[in-house]
């Protein structure tokens, strides 16, 4: 029901947390896209700086995720992106994630789900893409291998 292969990659360059506090829905953060680059067959640009994820980490450790951020491609079109996922893991995961440390992602889930939109003709087949992404969190970034549902 997806595609064999990543129909593109996302390396997303990220700032330093900002912590919100606890709020009636969990401990609010929000993490400033700085930005990165996109690599596949079919896309290849820029992620412009200007974006942010939202996050809610819930009682259980679970970070809910809201991703907003555009892409520049190659050729010049813009590309909004609405990604809204989980990502959690045992405990000393989590733990040695939020430490800056390198983890593999087989050892916690890291998934989004993922919509685009622009007006481009170049890029207008993203308006019908419902894609899934599989992430990996590094110190400072954030890796997607993007699919698409088929």
């Amino acid at each position: 029901m997806i595609s064999s292969e990543p129909i593109f990659r996302i390396h997303a360059e990220l700032a330093d947390i900002l912590h919100l506090g606890a709020t009636p829905y969990g401990e609010r953060r929000v993490i400033d896209i700085l930005g990165g680059r996109v690599e596949g067959a079919k896309l290849a640009g820029r992620i412009l700086p200007g974006g942010a994820d939202w996050q809610i980490v819930r009682a259980d450790g679970t970070a809910d995720l809201h991703a907003r951020y555009t892409i520049e491609t190659d050729a010049g079109a813009l590309i909004l992106v609405d990604s809204r996922g989980l990502r959690h893991g045992l405990p000393d995961v989590i733990a040695a994630l939020a430490r800056g440390e390198s983890v593999d992602p087989d050892r916690y889930y890291f998934r989004t789900a993922m919509r685009f939109e622009t007006s481009h003709p170049a890029a207008a087949w993203l308006n019908n893409v419902l894609a899934l992404a599989r992430g990996a969190r590094e110190p400072r970034a954030v890796r997607l291998d993007v699919y698409e549902v088929l």
